[in-house]
Order: structure tokens, then sequence, then C-alpha cells
């Protein structure tokens, strides 16, 4: 075989070899399940409910 056969070879396995990987990792992602936080379990918003409710309670303390 000459040395421009063999590279052609190495040069396919290769790309082969890369297609494989690339079905793999995309294969991969849309298998993944994503899911989104319920309302009731998001800490930012009981956080900011809870400051608003301070909030309004100050300023009904300060009109008093």
């Amino acid at each position: 075989m000459s040395t421009l056969t063999i590279s052609i070879l190495i040069t396919l396995v290769i790309i082969v070899f890369v297609i494989i990987i690339f079905a793999a990792a995309i294969s991969k992602g849309y298998s993944y399940k994503h899911t989104v936080d319920t309302l009731e379990d998001n800490p930012y918003l009981k956080h900011n409910e809870e400051k608003d409710e301070a909030d309004n309670q100050k300023g009904t303390e300060e009109t008093k």
C-alpha cells in the first residue's frame, strides 16, 4: 500500500469516529429530561413575597 492510501484510510477512520461521537452526544442531549421548578418550590419568589409583605407592613405603620 502506498502512503497516500494509508493516510486516506486513517483519515476516513477518524471522520467516522467523530461522526459516531457527535451522534452519541446529540442523542444524549435530546434524551435528557428537562424540568421546571414549581412556583411553590422557588426560594427566590418566597423571598420576594416576604420582602414585599414586610415593606407593606412598614408602609401601613408609617401612615398610622
